[in-house]
């Protein structure tokens, strides 16, 4: 009795059909394997650059909770905008298109739309240095030319003890208008 239990008490071996060598899991061999796909929804865009173009068509993923919202900050960091705007090529630009602060827009989108999009670029830091430069060299040249020597009020104001050079006085000028155009929104901000 006892070497009944020590022949059932041991370890399992597997045992091969010798007749199939190669045993497969799949028992059909016809069958392609299973996999799953999600089908991620997308726009085709047709982006424009102050009303001319179209500079690119693509197609762009959405995004959020919903699958239904554009990746704006995406096409504003590719392709250097500061905003973008609904478009039709008939009529022109739109209503500027809002976004989130992660990036996505407010308004929900179908999969599969045509989106017309028109890009403000990004100012340059170039263009208003060259002005500026441009514009103290121009007041510079003129004041020069009609002073030939400096005017008695400067000499009368005699603000930095000495005469006040004219380029000096075309950047006061330049800084001045600069500041009063910046500076103009904020102070309708406070209500001055």
């Amino acid at each position: 009795m006892e070497n009944k239990e020590e022949s059932h008490i041991g370890e399992i071996e597997e045992t091969l059909d010798e007749s199939n060598p190669n045993p497969n899991p799949n028992p059909n061999p016809n069958r392609a394997p299973r996999t799953v796909r999600t089908l991620v929804p997308e726009v085709e865009i047709h982006l424009f650059r102050r009303g001319k173009g179209p500079i690119d068509v693509f197609k762009s993923s959405l995004g959020g909770w919903d699958q239904d919202q554009l990746e704006v900050r995406n096409i504003l960091d590719k392709y250097d905008f500061k905003s973008i705007f609904a478009f039709n090529p008939a009529s022109g630009r739109g209503v500027p298109i809002r976004f989130q602060r992660n990036g996505r827009s407010i308004l929900p989108y179908k999969d599969g739309s045509v989106i017309f999009v028109d890009g403000e670029p990004k100012d340059s830091l170039i263009q208003p240095i060259t002005k500026i430069l441009l514009g103290v060299a121009i007041i510079t040249i003129l004041i020069t030319f009609l002073y030939n020597d400096t005017p008695e009020w400067m000499l009368k104001l005699n603000v930095f003890g000495g005469n006040l050079p004219p380029w000096i006085l075309a950047c006061v000028v330049i800084v001045f208008t600069r500041m009063r155009k910046r500076t103009k929104d904020l102070v309708k901000k406070f209500g001055w």
